[in-house]
């Protein structure tokens, strides 16, 4: 019954995944989406750190040269260099109550949004295995010229992501091309987000370029704009 997801698990390195605690990451975050909410440069040469076994993540800098997020999603703050909190905001989820695709963003907004949906990222799909997540293999899907299997995942309310139901595009080899989802908290614009140049990192593999786009109604990507990319130098587990 989860022959699919087991697959996935094994080829992005699930045995070694289990035995960190954290994953740190050079990156660097940029599109439309962050010019549209009001921070087009914020997330340009960040470092993130990001536990495995607790939904919690800090990126630095963070919107000052000496600032860092703390994430987590019942609350979120920005410290200073001495370890204070600067500002914070509890049920952070909820501050994006009314909000629209073209609503601003403050800083706590993006430590949230940013927070989780790289979690999700760097843990996926290891987080296919907590307790109340769903998976299902649905029909698959022809990209390019290549059918790819596709597994609908359901993820419980203790988990903080773009939305409930996700379905994830896998490759041959057993690795995600793709994700597809329709992130509440930016205006629940459909999204097609790709998945390439995988690189072991100490055993696990991990996409080190990600590009998201607009998807439209019959499953296709608008490659005219890209809300969000994410390209990744380096990455360290512990």
């Amino acid at each position: 019954m989860n022959e699919l997801r087991d697959l996935v698990l094994d080829a992005h390195g699930v045995a070694r995944w289990k035995t960190a605690r954290t994953i740190e990451g050079e990156m660097s975050i940029t599109g439309a989406l962050w010019a549209r909410k009001g921070w087009p440069d914020a997330l340009k040469q960040v470092h993130v750190t990001a536990d495995t076994n607790g939904q919690r993540v800090s990126y630095r800098p963070f919107t000052k040269p000496d600032w860092r997020s703390v994430y987590r999603p019942e609350a979120v703050a920005i410290e200073t260099p001495d370890g204070k909190f600067n500002k914070s905001r509890e049920n952070p989820r909820a501050a994006f109550q009314g909000h629209t695709v073209e609503t601003a963003w403050d800083d706590l907004h993006l430590a949230y949004f940013s927070g989780y949906a790289i979690w999700n990222y760097l843990n996926t799909p290891f987080l296919f295995q907590l307790p109340g997540v769903k998976t299902e293999e649905i029909e698959p899907w022809d990209e390019h010229g290549e059918r790819r299997r596709r597994l609908k995942v359901t993820f419980p309310d203790s988990i903080a992501t773009h939305c409930s139901e996700q379905v994830f595009h896998v490759t041959s080899a057993g690795l995600i091309s793709r994700l597809d989802y329709d992130a509440a908290v930016t205006g629940g614009i459909p999204t097609a987000h790709y998945l390439s140049d995988y690189r072991d990192f100490g055993g696990v593999r991990i996409a080190t370029k990600r590009r998201a786009y607009r998807r439209k109604v019959d499953g296709t990507a608008i490659k005219d704009g890209v809300a969000v990319a994410i390209d990744i130098t380096h990455i360290r587990l512990s």
